[in-house]
């Protein structure tokens, strides 16, 4: 529609103005001017515009070197009929009125075809962007101080406050975790119904360690288009990375954790690859990143992303032992440098109920429980 008007009015600028349709020579016009016939005569350069008294309306030119009064003159009109009739000089620069018939018809079509491609270019370039910036995540970042949570401001949760201080502790002092060998915890899962202080407790974990909290929805993951889900993954892992230590909160998880196997697209379903690309992220070859991932799930429908054995795994005190011993050296006294990031956990029913268990964690927060005087089978 905007095209359409703007060729309307660019036509009214270029039609040129009509002239009379009626010439005359200027002896006619001499001859009418002493018969007392002419009542106007408009002079524009060499053209003339001739009224006569009935309103009719004639064109006529001059000679150009000669004026009006002259050439009228030499064709034998009486100076008491000239003076009657009304003679006006209409001052229209030709030089000024060609320059703009140029500019009108050449200048004005070009500066419209250069906006139009301008226009195209920049929707082309904005479509683009788009595209590259597709597989971005959106996230949301909280640094503000003001908004600073701490586990003092969530009441009750006891005990899961107390399991996420190791979160804490880690993100304050990560190497002296990893300089003891301690593997790095990968995640941690809150469950329970919508308004029970799932975000709140993430907000305060990352309130506690004084480091960047980054929040998404697990339903921003999920695209119609193939490996947005998978890309926007491995942006949101990269922002985390540069900014570590931090805390990745992913609310509503259960959109993207459920089990394999059930999308309709079976192995390249959108959901699987996201899934598969948050399994990698956060259990993958790069263990020493210091990005700790907090979902929140309302129904706990994520078994893909929970280890089926949710305790350490722990070996037998046989198998610890003999790990410190050469073929035999059974009766062989040893010190027990090595051992003292060890611990040992009774665990009900079984003949083997004495496991140890890598508590260098333990270490770390001054725990020691060492009974190696215990140890027996």
């Amino acid at each position: 529609m905007f095209f359409v008007l703007l060729s309307i009015v660019f036509s009214l600028f270029v039609q040129p103005k009509t002239k009379p349709e009626q010439t005359i020579a200027l002896s006619e016009v001499a001859r009418k001017i002493n018969a007392g016939s002419i009542k106007q005569i408009a002079v524009n350069d060499n053209d003339l515009i001739v009224t006569d008294a009935s309103g009719a309306v004639w064109h006529s030119q001059k000679e150009s070197e000669t004026s009006l009064t002259q050439s009228l003159a030499n064709l034998g009109v009486d100076k008491t009929k000239l003076s009657a009739v009304s003679v006006q000089l209409q001052t229209t620069n030709a030089g000024n009125s060609l320059w703009l018939t140029i500019a009108i018809q050449v200048i004005v079509p070009f500066v419209l075809v250069l906006g139009l491609l301008w226009f195209m270019s920049r929707q082309t370039q904005k479509g683009m962007a788009q595209t590259f910036n597709f597989g971005r995540v959106n996230l949301k970042l909280f640094m503000n101080p003001k908004e600073r949570i701490t586990f003092k401001d969530v009441a009750g949760l006891q005990e899961a406050k107390e399991e996420l201080r190791e979160v804490v502790d880690f993100l304050r002092h990560a190497k002296k975790f990893l300089d003891l060998g301690a593997r790095i915890p990968r995640g941690v899962l809150l469950m329970g119904a919508p308004g029970t202080g799932k975000t709140l407790l993430a907000r305060a974990v990352a309130g506690e360690a004084g480091v960047p909290f980054f929040h998404i929805s697990g339903s921003e993951f999920v695209e119609l288009f193939v490996g947005v889900g998978a890309s926007r993954v491995r942006d949101l892992f990269a922002v985390a990375k540069k900014a570590s230590p931090s805390i990745v909160f992913i609310d509503e998880i259960d959109a993207v954790g459920r089990e394999r196997g059930t999308g309709l697209g079976g192995g390249h379903d959108e959901r699987e690859q996201t899934l598969n690309q948050i399994l990698v992220e956060m259990d993958g070859f790069d263990r020493e990143t210091n990005v700790i991932v907090i979902a929140a799930s309302v129904t706990g429908d994520t078994p893909v992303l929970v280890k089926q054995n949710e305790e350490p795994k722990l070996l037998p005190i046989s198998e610890v032992i003999d790990a410190y011993y050469q073929e035999k050296e059974g009766n062989v006294e040893k010190s027990a440098n090595g051992l003292e990031v060890l611990g040992f956990e009774k665990k009900p029913g079984g003949d083997k109920n004495i496991y140890f268990q890598n508590s260098a964690f333990k270490k770390v927060r001054s725990v020691f429980r060492h009974k190696v005087n215990e140890i027996y089978e």
